[in-house]
């Protein structure tokens, strides 16, 4: 009977440390400060560990902090993340905004079965399904015309009411006069 209490106690301490692992593997946090307050996405590195992992390096290094919101188009989505011409205190240029990307290379697809519904956030690309590099999306409404078309990284889990707030664009691209932007983005783990 001791035996089995010794094994018991072994397994539950067993269960405990893997499940506060798989936790914490599930648990990479994208905040980006927006100027009426944070939006919190979780991101997924199990579907897309190298997009994610590229996100988060830019992140890092402040490369998204003042970048704008060249496109956003009200019932779709709000497309932001263009580190080369988006930035408004490093070489912004609103005509080229949306055109550019990082000095990182770009990343071949992670395409999954994780639908694009509202809240979540894709890598946007060119017409190359290997051509994501710095740009993603947050979706405002369902799209399922995207699904297996294109990366998903995370999804809005707080502030999703402020991405609703976010200055909307004109026209059938969505291009943005006087774009609001992201403040400042980090990185964290919960």
């Amino acid at each position: 009977m001791k035996l089995f209490h010794i094994a018991l106690a072994g397994f539950l301490g067993l269960a405990a440390f893997a499940g506060s692992a798989i936790s914490a593997a599930a648990t990479d946090l994208l905040t980006i400060q927006l100027k009426d307050g944070p939006v919190v996405i979780e991101l997924m590195p199990d579907v897309a560990p190298k997009h994610v992992a590229q996100i988060e390096a830019l992140a890092k290094k402040g490369a998204y902090d003042n970048v704008v919101f060249h496109r956003v188009i009200d019932g779709f989505m709000a497309q932001t993340g263009d580190v080369q011409y988006g930035n408004t205190t490093k070489g912004y240029n609103a005509a080229k905004a949306g055109t550019g990307g990082s000095d990182l290379p770009n990343l071949p697809a992670e395409f999954s079965k994780v639908p694009f519904t509202r809240g979540v956030i894709g890598m946007a690309r060119a017409q190359d399904p290997n051509s994501a590099n710095s740009q993603f999306f947050i979706m405002f409404a369902d799209g399922d015309f995207l699904n297996g078309q294109y990366t998903v990284v995370g999804k809005v889990v707080s502030g999703m009411e402020l991405v609703d707030k976010i200055k909307r664009g004109e026209g059938q691209n969505g291009e943005v006069s006087n774009p609001d932007k992201m403040l400042k983005v980090t990185v964290s783990k919960k």
